[in-house]
Protein backbone atom coordinates (compact mmCIF):
# COMPACT_ATOMS: atom_id res chain seq x y z
CA UNK A 1 0.00 0.00 0.00
CA UNK A 2 1.39 3.40 -1.02
CA UNK A 3 1.54 5.92 1.78
CA UNK A 4 0.77 9.62 1.33
CA UNK A 5 1.83 12.35 3.75
CA UNK A 6 -0.44 15.43 3.74
CA UNK A 7 0.84 18.56 5.49
CA UNK A 8 -2.01 20.76 6.71
CA UNK A 9 -5.73 20.24 7.32
CA UNK A 10 -7.25 23.42 5.90
CA UNK A 11 -10.57 24.08 4.17
CA UNK A 12 -9.70 22.33 0.89
CA UNK A 13 -7.99 19.15 2.13
CA UNK A 14 -10.98 16.86 2.81
CA UNK A 15 -11.76 15.78 -0.80
CA UNK A 16 -8.17 14.62 -1.27
CA UNK A 17 -8.29 12.57 1.94
CA UNK A 18 -11.56 10.94 0.85
CA UNK A 19 -10.28 10.29 -2.71
CA UNK A 20 -7.08 8.59 -1.52
CA UNK A 21 -8.67 6.54 1.28
CA UNK A 22 -11.39 5.28 -1.11
CA UNK A 23 -8.63 4.03 -3.42
CA UNK A 24 -6.76 2.14 -0.69
CA UNK A 25 -3.88 4.56 -0.16
CA UNK A 26 -2.50 5.09 3.31
CA UNK A 27 -2.95 8.70 4.42
CA UNK A 28 -1.15 10.51 7.24
CA UNK A 29 -2.19 14.12 7.97
CA UNK A 30 0.36 16.17 9.90
CA UNK A 31 -1.13 19.43 11.18
CA UNK A 32 -1.45 21.77 14.14
CA UNK A 33 -5.20 21.06 14.09
CA UNK A 34 -5.28 17.28 14.64
CA UNK A 35 -9.02 17.39 15.47
CA UNK A 36 -9.78 18.66 11.95
CA UNK A 37 -7.66 15.89 10.45
CA UNK A 38 -9.47 13.23 12.50
CA UNK A 39 -12.84 14.51 11.27
CA UNK A 40 -11.64 14.08 7.68
CA UNK A 41 -10.32 10.56 8.31
CA UNK A 42 -13.54 9.45 10.06
CA UNK A 43 -11.87 6.44 11.68
CA UNK A 44 -10.79 4.89 8.36
CA UNK A 45 -8.23 2.14 9.07
CA UNK A 46 -5.83 3.50 6.41
CA UNK A 47 -5.89 7.02 7.83
CA UNK A 48 -3.90 8.54 10.68
CA UNK A 49 -3.00 11.98 11.98
CA UNK A 50 -0.27 13.67 13.95
CA UNK A 51 -0.10 16.98 15.76
CA UNK A 52 2.84 18.71 14.07
CA UNK A 53 4.10 22.25 13.56
CA UNK A 54 6.35 23.58 10.82
CA UNK A 55 9.23 24.35 13.17
CA UNK A 56 9.63 20.62 13.96
CA UNK A 57 11.95 19.85 11.06
CA UNK A 58 13.24 16.60 12.55
CA UNK A 59 9.74 15.10 12.60
CA UNK A 60 9.12 16.41 9.07
CA UNK A 61 12.19 14.60 7.77
CA UNK A 62 11.14 11.37 9.52
CA UNK A 63 7.60 11.62 8.10
CA UNK A 64 8.76 12.36 4.54
CA UNK A 65 11.13 9.40 4.71
CA UNK A 66 8.37 7.05 5.91
CA UNK A 67 5.95 7.98 3.09
CA UNK A 68 6.02 7.51 -0.67
CA UNK A 69 4.94 11.04 -1.55
CA UNK A 70 4.26 14.32 0.28
CA UNK A 71 1.49 16.85 -0.39
CA UNK A 72 1.77 20.31 1.12
CA UNK A 73 -1.30 22.43 1.78
CA UNK A 74 0.74 24.75 3.98
CA UNK A 75 1.22 28.45 3.15
CA UNK A 76 3.48 28.85 0.10
CA UNK A 77 6.41 30.22 2.11
CA UNK A 78 7.08 26.73 3.52
CA UNK A 79 7.14 24.86 0.22
CA UNK A 80 10.72 25.43 -0.84
CA UNK A 81 12.01 24.09 2.47
CA UNK A 82 9.73 21.08 2.26
CA UNK A 83 10.84 20.48 -1.33
CA UNK A 84 14.48 20.46 -0.20
CA UNK A 85 13.65 17.79 2.38
CA UNK A 86 11.81 15.71 -0.24
CA UNK A 87 14.71 15.99 -2.69
CA UNK A 88 17.21 15.04 0.02
CA UNK A 89 15.19 11.86 0.69
CA UNK A 90 14.37 11.14 -2.99
CA UNK A 91 10.61 11.62 -2.49
CA UNK A 92 8.16 13.44 -4.81
CA UNK A 93 6.14 16.47 -3.68
CA UNK A 94 2.81 17.96 -4.83
CA UNK A 95 1.54 21.44 -3.95
CA UNK A 96 -1.32 23.61 -5.17
CA UNK A 97 0.58 26.89 -4.74
CA UNK A 98 2.28 29.20 -7.23
CA UNK A 99 5.90 28.35 -8.02
CA UNK A 100 8.28 30.68 -6.21
CA UNK A 101 11.81 31.52 -7.48
CA UNK A 102 13.37 29.38 -4.73
CA UNK A 103 11.32 26.41 -5.93
CA UNK A 104 12.34 26.88 -9.58
CA UNK A 105 15.98 26.87 -8.47
CA UNK A 106 15.55 23.27 -7.27
CA UNK A 107 14.86 21.88 -10.75
CA UNK A 108 18.30 20.36 -11.33
CA UNK A 109 18.45 18.97 -7.78
CA UNK A 110 15.04 17.30 -8.27
CA UNK A 111 16.17 15.79 -11.57
CA UNK A 112 19.35 14.47 -9.94
CA UNK A 113 17.25 12.97 -7.13
CA UNK A 114 14.94 11.36 -9.70
CA UNK A 115 11.74 12.94 -8.34
CA UNK A 116 9.02 15.27 -9.53
CA UNK A 117 8.17 18.42 -7.57
CA UNK A 118 4.74 19.27 -8.98
CA UNK A 119 3.31 22.69 -8.10
CA UNK A 120 0.19 24.63 -9.10
CA UNK A 121 -1.84 21.41 -9.19
CA UNK A 122 -5.12 22.83 -7.85
CA UNK A 123 -7.79 25.01 -9.44
CA UNK A 124 -6.27 28.43 -10.09
CA UNK A 125 -3.42 27.70 -10.44
CA UNK A 126 -4.06 24.20 -11.73
CA UNK A 127 -7.15 23.34 -13.74
CA UNK A 128 -6.81 26.73 -15.42
CA UNK A 129 -3.31 25.78 -16.69
CA UNK A 130 -4.32 22.31 -17.79
CA UNK A 131 -7.44 23.31 -19.70
CA UNK A 132 -5.68 26.30 -21.26
CA UNK A 133 -2.74 24.22 -22.44
CA UNK A 134 -5.04 21.61 -23.92
CA UNK A 135 -6.48 24.23 -26.29
CA UNK A 136 -3.18 26.04 -26.89
CA UNK A 137 -1.59 22.76 -27.95
CA UNK A 138 -4.64 22.07 -30.16
CA UNK A 139 -4.17 25.43 -31.90
CA UNK A 140 -0.41 24.96 -32.32
CA UNK A 141 -0.87 21.42 -33.64
CA UNK A 142 -2.95 22.94 -36.46
CA UNK A 143 -0.08 25.39 -37.14
CA UNK A 144 -2.22 28.17 -35.70
CA UNK A 145 -1.31 31.08 -33.48
CA UNK A 146 -2.92 32.34 -30.28
CA UNK A 147 -3.53 36.03 -30.98
CA UNK A 148 -5.39 36.79 -27.75
CA UNK A 149 -6.07 34.89 -24.54
CA UNK A 150 -8.20 35.66 -21.49
CA UNK A 151 -8.34 33.32 -18.49
CA UNK A 152 -10.91 34.26 -15.84
CA UNK A 153 -11.80 32.41 -12.62
CA UNK A 154 -13.68 33.01 -9.40
CA UNK A 155 -14.76 31.11 -6.28
CA UNK A 156 -18.12 32.61 -5.32
CA UNK A 157 -21.27 31.91 -3.33
CA UNK A 158 -24.17 30.78 -5.51
CA UNK A 159 -26.42 33.76 -6.35
CA UNK A 160 -29.04 32.93 -3.69
CA UNK A 161 -26.30 32.79 -1.01
CA UNK A 162 -24.74 36.09 -2.10
CA UNK A 163 -26.82 37.95 0.48
CA UNK A 164 -24.49 40.69 1.73
CA UNK A 165 -23.65 43.98 -0.04
CA UNK A 166 -20.36 42.60 -1.43
CA UNK A 167 -22.12 39.42 -2.63
CA UNK A 168 -19.11 37.43 -1.49
CA UNK A 169 -18.38 34.78 1.14
CA UNK A 170 -15.09 33.17 2.06
CA UNK A 171 -14.90 29.49 1.16
CA UNK A 172 -11.09 29.11 1.37
CA UNK A 173 -8.06 30.76 3.03
CA UNK A 174 -9.88 33.95 4.08
CA UNK A 175 -6.72 35.86 5.02
CA UNK A 176 -5.24 34.85 1.68
CA UNK A 177 -8.19 36.30 -0.21
CA UNK A 178 -7.86 39.66 1.55
CA UNK A 179 -4.06 39.63 1.21
CA UNK A 180 -4.39 39.09 -2.55
CA UNK A 181 -6.34 42.34 -2.76
CA UNK A 182 -3.07 44.17 -2.03
CA UNK A 183 -1.34 42.82 -5.16
CA UNK A 184 -0.32 44.84 -8.17
CA UNK A 185 -1.19 43.50 -11.63
CA UNK A 186 0.51 43.30 -15.02
CA UNK A 187 -1.05 42.20 -18.29
CA UNK A 188 -0.70 42.55 -22.04
CA UNK A 189 -3.62 43.93 -24.08
CA UNK A 190 -3.50 44.48 -27.84
CA UNK A 191 0.30 44.58 -27.66
CA UNK A 192 0.43 47.11 -24.81
CA UNK A 193 1.85 46.24 -21.38
CA UNK A 194 -0.48 47.48 -18.63
CA UNK A 195 0.78 47.77 -15.05
CA UNK A 196 -1.75 48.40 -12.27
CA UNK A 197 -0.55 49.75 -8.94
CA UNK A 198 -1.93 47.98 -5.85
CA UNK A 199 -3.99 51.05 -4.93
CA UNK A 200 -5.76 50.94 -8.31
CA UNK A 201 -6.31 47.17 -8.58
CA UNK A 202 -10.10 47.31 -8.19
CA UNK A 203 -10.51 50.38 -10.39
CA UNK A 204 -9.29 48.37 -13.39
CA UNK A 205 -12.35 46.18 -13.90
CA UNK A 206 -14.83 45.20 -16.58
CA UNK A 207 -18.17 43.40 -16.76
CA UNK A 208 -18.65 39.88 -18.12
CA UNK A 209 -21.92 38.01 -18.62
CA UNK A 210 -21.42 34.36 -17.68
CA UNK A 211 -24.13 31.99 -19.02
CA UNK A 212 -26.43 30.79 -16.27
CA UNK A 213 -25.06 33.24 -13.70
CA UNK A 214 -25.40 36.69 -15.24
CA UNK A 215 -23.26 39.77 -14.89
CA UNK A 216 -19.95 39.45 -13.06
CA UNK A 217 -17.05 41.85 -12.67
CA UNK A 218 -13.44 41.00 -13.55
CA UNK A 219 -10.25 42.50 -12.17
CA UNK A 220 -6.67 41.51 -13.10
CA UNK A 221 -4.89 38.68 -11.30
CA UNK A 222 -1.20 39.29 -10.54
CA UNK A 223 1.37 39.04 -13.35
CA UNK A 224 -0.30 37.72 -16.50
CA UNK A 225 2.65 38.45 -18.79
CA UNK A 226 4.82 35.73 -17.24
CA UNK A 227 2.32 33.19 -18.59
CA UNK A 228 3.28 34.03 -22.17
CA UNK A 229 6.44 31.98 -21.60
CA UNK A 230 4.82 29.42 -19.29
CA UNK A 231 2.13 28.68 -21.91
CA UNK A 232 4.53 28.96 -24.87
CA UNK A 233 2.57 31.63 -26.75
CA UNK A 234 5.14 34.35 -27.65
CA UNK A 235 2.93 35.26 -30.62
CA UNK A 236 0.03 36.58 -28.52
CA UNK A 237 -0.82 40.29 -28.35
CA UNK A 238 -3.16 39.86 -25.35
CA UNK A 239 -2.48 37.83 -22.21
CA UNK A 240 -4.90 38.53 -19.37
CA UNK A 241 -5.64 36.50 -16.24
CA UNK A 242 -8.52 37.84 -14.18
CA UNK A 243 -10.67 37.17 -11.12
CA UNK A 244 -14.48 36.98 -11.15
CA UNK A 245 -16.60 38.69 -8.49
CA UNK A 246 -20.21 39.76 -8.23
CA UNK A 247 -20.76 43.52 -8.39
CA UNK A 248 -20.03 45.06 -4.99
CA UNK A 249 -16.73 43.47 -4.03
CA UNK A 250 -14.51 45.65 -6.23
CA UNK A 251 -16.22 48.90 -5.23
CA UNK A 252 -15.94 48.06 -1.53
CA UNK A 253 -12.33 46.87 -1.61
CA UNK A 254 -11.39 49.93 -3.63
CA UNK A 255 -12.90 52.13 -0.92
CA UNK A 256 -11.06 50.19 1.80
CA UNK A 257 -7.78 50.63 -0.02
CA UNK A 258 -8.34 54.35 -0.51
CA UNK A 259 -8.54 54.67 3.31
CA UNK A 260 -5.54 52.36 3.93
CA UNK A 261 -7.78 49.91 5.78
CA UNK A 262 -5.58 47.03 4.58
CA UNK A 263 -2.34 48.61 5.79
CA UNK A 264 0.21 46.67 7.87
CA UNK A 265 1.35 49.54 10.11
CA UNK A 266 0.86 48.66 13.80
CA UNK A 267 -1.15 51.16 15.87
CA UNK A 268 -2.53 51.07 19.42
CA UNK A 269 -6.32 50.83 19.14
CA UNK A 270 -6.99 50.05 22.83
CA UNK A 271 -10.48 51.14 23.84
CA UNK A 272 -11.35 52.39 20.35
CA UNK A 273 -14.63 51.60 18.61
CA UNK A 274 -15.04 50.43 15.03
CA UNK A 275 -16.40 53.88 14.18
CA UNK A 276 -13.33 55.51 15.73
CA UNK A 277 -11.10 53.15 13.76
CA UNK A 278 -12.82 54.10 10.51
CA UNK A 279 -12.76 57.81 11.37
CA UNK A 280 -9.02 57.60 12.06
CA UNK A 281 -8.47 55.93 8.69
CA UNK A 282 -10.62 58.49 6.87
CA UNK A 283 -9.17 61.47 8.73
CA UNK A 284 -12.44 62.80 10.12
CA UNK A 285 -14.48 62.79 13.32
CA UNK A 286 -17.08 60.20 14.24
CA UNK A 287 -19.98 62.66 13.98
CA UNK A 288 -22.11 61.94 10.92
CA UNK A 289 -19.45 59.44 9.89
CA UNK A 290 -21.45 57.80 7.13
CA UNK A 291 -21.93 61.13 5.39
CA UNK A 292 -18.23 62.02 5.80
CA UNK A 293 -17.07 58.69 4.36
CA UNK A 294 -19.42 59.01 1.37
CA UNK A 295 -18.22 62.56 0.73
CA UNK A 296 -14.56 61.53 0.87
CA UNK A 297 -15.24 58.77 -1.66
CA UNK A 298 -17.42 61.00 -3.82
CA UNK A 299 -20.30 58.51 -3.69
CA UNK A 300 -23.83 58.48 -2.27
CA UNK A 301 -24.72 57.14 1.17
CA UNK A 302 -26.85 54.51 -0.57
CA UNK A 303 -23.88 53.15 -2.56
CA UNK A 304 -22.63 49.59 -2.23
CA UNK A 305 -19.40 50.57 -0.47
CA UNK A 306 -21.25 52.49 2.26
CA UNK A 307 -23.73 49.62 2.67
CA UNK A 308 -20.78 47.23 2.98
CA UNK A 309 -19.08 49.34 5.66
CA UNK A 310 -22.39 49.43 7.51
CA UNK A 311 -22.87 45.65 7.15
CA UNK A 312 -19.37 45.08 8.54
CA UNK A 313 -20.11 47.33 11.51
CA UNK A 314 -17.56 50.05 10.79
CA UNK A 315 -20.05 52.77 11.73
CA UNK A 316 -20.85 51.13 15.08
CA UNK A 317 -19.80 52.03 18.65
CA UNK A 318 -18.75 48.43 19.30
CA UNK A 319 -15.34 48.40 20.99
CA UNK A 320 -12.44 46.78 19.12
CA UNK A 321 -11.02 43.74 20.88
CA UNK A 322 -7.46 44.74 20.04
CA UNK A 323 -4.54 46.60 21.59
CA UNK A 324 -1.66 47.06 19.19
CA UNK A 325 -2.55 45.73 15.75
CA UNK A 326 -2.74 46.72 12.10
CA UNK A 327 -5.68 48.06 10.08
CA UNK A 328 -5.33 44.94 7.89
CA UNK A 329 -5.97 42.64 10.85
CA UNK A 330 -8.99 44.65 12.02
CA UNK A 331 -10.52 44.85 8.55
CA UNK A 332 -9.83 41.28 7.46
CA UNK A 333 -10.97 39.82 10.79
CA UNK A 334 -14.23 41.75 10.53
CA UNK A 335 -14.81 40.56 6.97
CA UNK A 336 -14.10 36.97 7.93
CA UNK A 337 -16.42 37.13 10.93
CA UNK A 338 -19.33 38.47 8.87
CA UNK A 339 -18.67 36.80 5.51
CA UNK A 340 -17.80 33.13 6.02
CA UNK A 341 -19.66 30.60 3.90
CA UNK A 342 -22.09 28.92 6.31
CA UNK A 343 -22.77 25.19 6.54
CA UNK A 344 -26.03 25.74 4.67
CA UNK A 345 -24.59 27.86 1.85
CA UNK A 346 -23.51 26.50 -1.52
CA UNK A 347 -20.51 27.87 -3.37
CA UNK A 348 -19.55 27.68 -7.03
CA UNK A 349 -16.51 27.87 -9.26
CA UNK A 350 -16.80 29.97 -12.41
CA UNK A 351 -13.99 29.59 -14.96
CA UNK A 352 -13.76 31.00 -18.48
CA UNK A 353 -11.02 30.80 -21.10
CA UNK A 354 -11.41 32.78 -24.34
CA UNK A 355 -8.93 32.43 -27.21
CA UNK A 356 -8.63 34.19 -30.54
CA UNK A 357 -6.82 31.78 -32.86
CA UNK A 358 -5.46 32.53 -36.34
CA UNK A 359 -4.44 29.92 -38.93
CA UNK A 360 -2.10 29.90 -41.98
CA UNK A 361 -5.04 29.96 -44.42
CA UNK A 362 -6.17 33.30 -42.99
CA UNK A 363 -9.11 31.93 -41.02
CA UNK A 364 -9.70 32.99 -37.43
CA UNK A 365 -11.88 31.52 -34.72
CA UNK A 366 -12.81 32.29 -31.14
CA UNK A 367 -12.60 29.29 -28.82
CA UNK A 368 -14.33 29.30 -25.45
CA UNK A 369 -13.74 26.87 -22.62
CA UNK A 370 -15.94 27.29 -19.57
CA UNK A 371 -16.76 25.56 -16.29
CA UNK A 372 -19.47 26.06 -13.70
CA UNK A 373 -19.07 23.75 -10.70
CA UNK A 374 -21.36 23.78 -7.64
CA UNK A 375 -20.54 22.63 -4.14
CA UNK A 376 -22.84 20.93 -1.68
CA UNK A 377 -23.27 21.82 2.01
CA UNK A 378 -23.66 18.13 2.84
CA UNK A 379 -20.46 16.96 1.12
CA UNK A 380 -17.74 19.31 -0.14
CA UNK A 381 -17.50 22.89 -1.33
CA UNK A 382 -16.81 23.51 -5.01
CA UNK A 383 -13.53 25.22 -4.13
CA UNK A 384 -12.40 22.25 -2.04
CA UNK A 385 -13.29 19.77 -4.81
CA UNK A 386 -11.62 21.70 -7.59
CA UNK A 387 -8.44 22.45 -5.61
CA UNK A 388 -7.95 19.08 -3.92
CA UNK A 389 -9.06 16.60 -6.58
CA UNK A 390 -6.59 17.58 -9.35
CA UNK A 391 -3.79 17.32 -6.80
CA UNK A 392 -5.15 14.00 -5.50
CA UNK A 393 -5.30 12.59 -9.03
CA UNK A 394 -1.73 13.77 -9.65
CA UNK A 395 -0.61 11.99 -6.46
CA UNK A 396 -2.25 8.76 -7.64
CA UNK A 397 -0.75 9.03 -11.13
CA UNK A 398 2.75 9.72 -9.76
CA UNK A 399 2.54 6.72 -7.43
CA UNK A 400 1.26 4.56 -10.30
CA UNK A 401 4.22 5.79 -12.45
CA UNK A 402 1.76 7.14 -15.02
CA UNK A 403 3.33 10.55 -14.49
CA UNK A 404 7.03 9.76 -14.62
CA UNK A 405 8.71 13.14 -15.00
CA UNK A 406 11.65 14.45 -12.96
CA UNK A 407 12.25 18.05 -11.92
CA UNK A 408 10.15 21.05 -10.89
CA UNK A 409 6.92 21.24 -12.90
CA UNK A 410 3.65 23.02 -13.39
CA UNK A 411 0.85 20.93 -15.00
CA UNK A 412 1.35 22.50 -18.45
CA UNK A 413 2.67 19.46 -20.32
CA UNK A 414 0.47 16.77 -21.94
CA UNK A 415 2.03 14.00 -19.82
CA UNK A 416 0.42 15.67 -16.79
CA UNK A 417 -2.65 17.52 -18.00
CA UNK A 418 -4.15 14.80 -20.22
CA UNK A 419 -4.47 12.04 -17.60
CA UNK A 420 -5.46 14.47 -14.84
CA UNK A 421 -8.20 16.10 -16.95
CA UNK A 422 -9.45 12.70 -18.11
CA UNK A 423 -9.87 11.50 -14.53
CA UNK A 424 -11.39 14.81 -13.37
CA UNK A 425 -14.07 14.30 -16.02
CA UNK A 426 -15.08 11.01 -14.36
CA UNK A 427 -15.61 13.02 -11.15
CA UNK A 428 -17.89 15.54 -12.89
CA UNK A 429 -15.30 18.30 -13.22
CA UNK A 430 -14.75 19.39 -16.81
CA UNK A 431 -14.72 22.39 -19.13
CA UNK A 432 -17.30 22.88 -21.88
CA UNK A 433 -15.41 23.69 -25.08
CA UNK A 434 -16.83 25.67 -28.00
CA UNK A 435 -14.89 26.01 -31.27
CA UNK A 436 -15.49 28.03 -34.43
CA UNK A 437 -17.11 31.04 -32.76
CA UNK A 438 -17.06 34.43 -34.56
CA UNK A 439 -14.60 37.17 -33.61
CA UNK A 440 -17.48 39.15 -32.12
CA UNK A 441 -17.41 36.66 -29.20
CA UNK A 442 -14.00 37.98 -28.16
CA UNK A 443 -13.66 40.36 -25.22
CA UNK A 444 -13.08 43.81 -26.70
Amino acid sequence: MNKVLILGAGLVVKPMVEFLLERNFGVMIATTTKEKADRMIKGHPNGSSLRWSTDDTDTLEKLVNEHDITVSFLPYRYHTGIAKTCIKLNKPLVTTSYVQPGMLALDEAAKSAGVIILNEAGLDPGIDHMTAMKIIDHIHNKQGKVEEFYSLCGALPVPEAADNPMKYKFSWSPKGVVLASRNSALYLKKGKRVFIEPLDLFKDRFSFNFPGIGELEVYPNRDSISYIDIYGIPETSTMYRGTFRFRGWCETLDAMKSFNMLDDSVINYSGKSYAEFLAERVGTGTGDLKKSVAAKLGISESSCAIKSFDFLGFFSDEILNYAETSPFEITSDRMIKRMLLSDNDRDMIVMQHIFLAAYPDGKKEVIKSSMLDFGSPSTNTAIARTVALPAAIAVKLILEKKIDLKGVYRPVVPQIYNPVLNELKTLGIEMKEEFGLPESEMIS
